[in-house]
């Protein structure tokens, strides 16, 4: 299975969970920045939610199928269709040689995911496929390129109702070891406030912009550069809070007022530019408690898929179709 790409948006990459253990090299995680988005898609598939996908950020491309190849498109919802003929997103199809699949703009969200049956193939860097750009492994998907997949089996037409992650919310944060840092009336301050995704945003991270006064620490710039992972957020110098991202550094001298849940991550990710969000601290047990359940969840999704039905005016060979089998009588 494979498609060749035609058109493609200018920050497209080939995503999987990427790669973990090499903190202490300078390596971030990378990887999806929407992993739900990943198991989603391998349910869809019948997969495994390991394999790789085409991360899409904002904006698609056109894809030509050069055999029958098997698509799921997940993550943020974008404007699909297949020869002209939209498609419906979260949802498996099947493209025959010469079909070509056009993928659009964003309508929520920021980040879409397009798999292929079996995983799409590439070179594997340190246990992943994943692309950093920020640290220069791999590249973005170009025109010309051919996304090629593994040999695999499993269903297709079907659909899944997606989490609504992609309009902003609120986010579950636990405190980091730099939260005492920030006094109290500022932590009460910083729950309580709107915050508006901003413009500067990318794999690295998401800025975030509110009215009134800056968040700072004591003695801020006193603070030594300690570890930070995805999901920490970092005050800057000007008060504005930024959630780190997959991309991210892997040490930083900002403080750190709290940490993203897991399970909330995809919804950081997913925020739109100007969407809406809020902070809610919870307790290490109760976090504990949420990501045992975000676990379940990701486990039950195969179960949770079901036909797609399709609309009779959307089937271009409605009449080869034997749609009576026989004589019906209305008394029998």
């Amino acid at each position: 299975m494979s498609l060749s790409v035609l058109r493609i948006g200018p920050a497209c990459t080939v995503q999987d969970q990427g790669r973990t253990g090499y903190l202490d090299q300078g390596l971030s995680r990378s990887g999806a920045a929407d992993i739900l988005a990943l198991h989603e898609g391998a349910a869809l598939l019948g997969q495994a939610p390991a394999l790789a996908a085409l991360e899409m950020a904002s904006m698609g491309g056109e894809f030509e199928a050069t055999e029958r190849t098997r698509i799921a498109l997940t993550g943020a919802p974008m404007q699909a269709s297949v020869d002209g003929n939209p498609v419906i997103w979260n949802a498996s199809h099947e493209l025959e040689a010469g079909q070509r699949l056009t993928i659009g703009a964003a309508i929520q969200g920021t980040y879409g995911y397009l798999h292929i049956g079996g995983g799409i193939d590439g070179d594997m860097f340190l246990g992943s496929r994943s692309a950093h750009l920020t640290a220069k492994i791999g590249r973005t998907v170009q025109v010309g390129d051919r996304l090629s997949a593994r040999a695999g089996s499993g269903a297709v037409g079907l659909k899944l109702q997606p989490d609504d992650r992609f309009s902003g919310g609120v986010l579950r944060v636990v405190a980091s070891f730099q939260t005492p840092l920030f006094d109290q009336d500022t932590l009460d301050r910083f729950a309580n406030t709107r915050f508006q995704r901003g413009a500067r945003a990318n794999r690295m991270g998401i800025q975030l912009e509110s009215t009134g006064e800056g968040f700072a620490a004591k003695g801020q710039l006193n603070i030594l550069s300690e570890v930070i992972t995805p999901g920490d957020i970092q005050m800057t110098g000007t008060g504005n809070p930024f959630i780190l991202l997959p991309e991210c550094q892997t040490t930083g001298g900002y403080p750190r007022i709290a940490t993203v849940l897991p399970s909330d991550q995809p919804r950081a990710s997913q925020t739109p530019a100007g969407g809406q969000l809020r902070f809610q601290f919870v307790t290490m047990d109760e976090a504990v408690a949420l990501h045992a359940a975000f676990q379940g969840d990701l486990s039950r999704l195969p179960t949770q898929v079901e036909p797609l039905i399709r609309d009779p005016h959307d089937i271009p060979d409605l009449l080869s179709y034997q749609l009576v089998g026989g004589m019906i009588s209305a008394t029998d």
